[in-house]
């Protein structure tokens, strides 16, 4: 006999507030860098709001990856090092680093894999949003939390699901079906539920619960059409998680949605695997 478990939204928030701090510091973040008076000593002290964060941070500027050089040692050397520009980034990283600190079990995928695949999604996100004419740091921002939900409702399982009833690909056509089967909701609503408790930009927050745009709706949302092509960069750098390699074709339609052409996708995806490839070192 199979076993699930209803969750309310409370329970919900409640595992939310479990995971590391970081996501929320990066809302304040994404928030700061839209203003254009924003000093660096204001971004200084929204990253010291999680002690552990700030010591990713200061460790990854210390590396080849941002820069290296003199070495710093306090997040306001850290900031000026790396400037406005890759700024987002170098938290991005961090962040990804320390938000996934176990595997998914009920999933079936490591630690190892979601930090890669979430930093590339990250990338890939930030890459097409510059050729569709959306807000960069707000696809970063999207591509690198759209499993939140994930890491939820897997904490959520623990204890209260048999390990013999995770996610089967040869049972469902997709995490969305094991999801419901088990839990009653999807991880996109949860994301949803989280980010939105956490006052991410509505704009982000709806974005994530339509991406893997199972519908027509779905598709008049262009950050949305964005985070998707996005999981077609991840897919093929060979990152994309077993239950949505199905979502992330890359279609006429697709592009059309977003805003970009064929031949600007494949310079997006070039431009951010390569990132990716100078960058994946931090997540270590």
């Amino acid at each position: 006999m199979t076993t699930s478990v209803a969750l309310t939204r409370d329970q919900i928030l409640q595992h939310a507030r479990t995971l590391p701090a970081a996501p929320q510091v990066l809302a304040g973040l994404c928030e700061l860098l839209q203003e254009v008076n924003t000093g660096l000593d204001e971004i200084s002290d929204q990253i010291r709001k999680d002690p552990t964060l700030a010591a990713r941070v200061i460790r990854i500027s210390n590396s080849v990856v941002f820069g290296g050089g003199g070495r710093v040692g306090s997040v306001d050397e850290a900031v000026n090092r790396v400037g406005f520009g890759e700024l987002l980034r170098l938290v991005g990283a961090a962040t990804a680093a320390g938000l996934v600190e176990r595997s998914l079990t009920f999933y079936g995928v490591d630690a190892e894999k979601l930090r890669e695949s979430l930093l590339c999604h990250a990338l890939a996100s930030e890459a097409v949003a510059s050729y569709a004419g959306i807000d960069t740091r707000t696809a970063y921002a999207g591509g690198l939390l759209r499993a939140l939900g994930m890491m939820v409702l897997d904490r959520a399982a623990r204890g209260r699901i048999a390990p013999t009833d995770g996610y089967g690909a040869q049972s469902y056509g997709g995490y969305w079906e094991w999801e419901g089967s088990r839990f009653g909701v999807g991880s996109m609503e949860v994301a949803t539920m989280i980010l939105d408790d956490w006052r991410f930009p509505s704009e982000l927050v709806s974005a994530i619960q339509e991406h893997l745009l199972g519908n027509e709706d779905c598709y008049r949302d262009r950050l949305a059409c964005v985070l998707n092509l996005a999981g077609g960069i991840v897919d093929e750098a060979g990152l994309a998680l077993p239950g949505e390699k199905s979502c992330w074709s890359v279609t006429p339609e697709k592009l059309a949605a977003a805003g970009i052409d064929a031949e600007q996708f494949q310079a997006a995806s070039a431009q951010a695997r390569a990132l990716f490839d100078q960058q994946k070192s931090a997540l270590y």
